[in-house]
């Protein structure tokens, strides 16, 4: 045999519907039980796909082509299950009716699902879909929003943004406030997407945390500081920027005076809680007797880092004609920078000379 034309039903319309059992070979046998789908479910898909075969055997009869008719029927029970039956009547049919090549029919996306089953056993030559005029694409469409919904990352993803916005929306009408509504969804959606975005690290982290209780390490201890320091100085920056904000508006001081005297709030306590969750480790790891030397030189860039972001935001500061007008500020701003400046270096320099210890001590024992 050159061509089998093989219909799909993957969900066993035909079974369920019209008592039909699969799988269904030649013409007459197709058409007969799609007549039975048809009268028992004039609504149902799969009627059209057999019907659909029936004109394609037709077409490649009237060319000469040898070929025949199959329908495949699965489960009520869509996935695993359905698709091992129908791949079960297709490998015994095949052994019936060895044919070269292929002629895939179906009623849309959930069908054509199978395909990598049935390329895995025959060459298929063309795929044809068959789909009622007046409703192009509807169940692809309907089998694509479904699915996409029942998967827990999409779900998640599409859900939860409108679920915390809504709940937001509620609250503030229910306490007559509706101008926060809007405040406290962006806030609820920016920190989703941010959680989103950054989730691979948050989770690394939260194991990380989790381990660290269970086994009694002091990093749990510290990281747990460190994230509470740094929920307080972004909340200290958030005042100081909310302050500025509502005396004059963001267009009087601009967006980088505001951004400035976020981190000249906040830049100390964040290098308080890095330096905090460092600590536990370097704890855990004399503990331990291993080296300290991969968590201590972190230490001295991070409070160089530290000394600069505060110099130069200390300086940006003073020389902002609206946050400050007065020479001395600037003048004072100028050596505040220099000073950062200079403990930034030497901070740095001393990181580097822990570094180079290890290398040291390894040229000695070479020698």
């Amino acid at each position: 045999m050159q061509t089998l034309v093989i219909c799909i039903d993957r969900d066993n319309d035909l079974g369920d519907k019209a008592n039909v059992l699969a799988p269904l070979i030649g013409k007459e046998a197709n058409i007969e039980a799609a007549v039975k789908l048809a009268t028992a479910d004039p609504e149902d898909s799969d009627t059209n796909t057999i019907f659909g075969g029936v004109k394609i055997l037709d077409e490649l009869l009237a060319k000469g082509v040898d070929a025949e008719i199959i329908t495949l029927a699965g489960d009520r029970n869509i996935g695993i299950i359905s698709d091992q039956k129908i791949a079960n009547q297709l490998d015994i049919l095949l052994k019936k009716f060895p044919a070269e090549s292929a002629i895939f029919v179906s009623d849309g996306a959930e069908d054509e699902t199978l395909l990598p089953i049935v390329q895995s056993r025959i060459k298929i030559d063309s795929v044809r879909r068959i789909v009622v005029m007046q409703s192009a694409n509807l169940e692809s469409t309907y089998y694509i929003i479904k699915h996409a919904f029942n998967d827990p990352k999409i779900s998640q993803t599409f859900f939860v943004p409108l679920g915390l916005a809504a709940l937001i929306y509620a609250f503030f009408l229910l306490i007559d406030y509706s101008q926060g509504a809007i405040i406290g969804i962006l806030a609820a959606v920016g920190l989703y997407m941010l959680y989103r975005g950054f989730s691979d690290t948050v989770n690394l982290y939260w194991e990380k945390l989790k381990d660290s209780f269970y086994s009694g390490r002091m990093t749990f201890f510290t990281y747990a500081t460190a994230a509470l320091l740094i929920l307080v100085a972004t909340f200290l920056g958030l005042m100081d920027v909310w302050s500025l904000y509502t005396s004059q508006g963001i267009w009087y001081y601009g967006i980088i005076p505001l951004i400035t005297s976020f981190i000249h709030r906040t830049i100390w306590v964040y290098v308080l809680a890095i330096l905090f969750a460092d600590a536990g480790k370097i704890i855990d790891c004399r503990q331990r007797s291993e080296p300290t030397d991969k968590y201590l030189i972190p230490a001295f860039f991070i409070m160089s880092l530290g000394f600069l972001l505060w110099g130069a935001s200390s300086y940006l500061l003073s020389v902002n004609p609206v946050v400050s007008t007065t020479e001395a500020s600037k003048f004072g701003g100028i050596q505040v920078f220099i000073y950062s400046i200079v403990f930034a270096i030497i901070l740095a320099l001393a990181g580097i000379r822990v570094s180079n210890k290890p290398l040291d001590k390894i040229k000695r024992s070479k020698r």
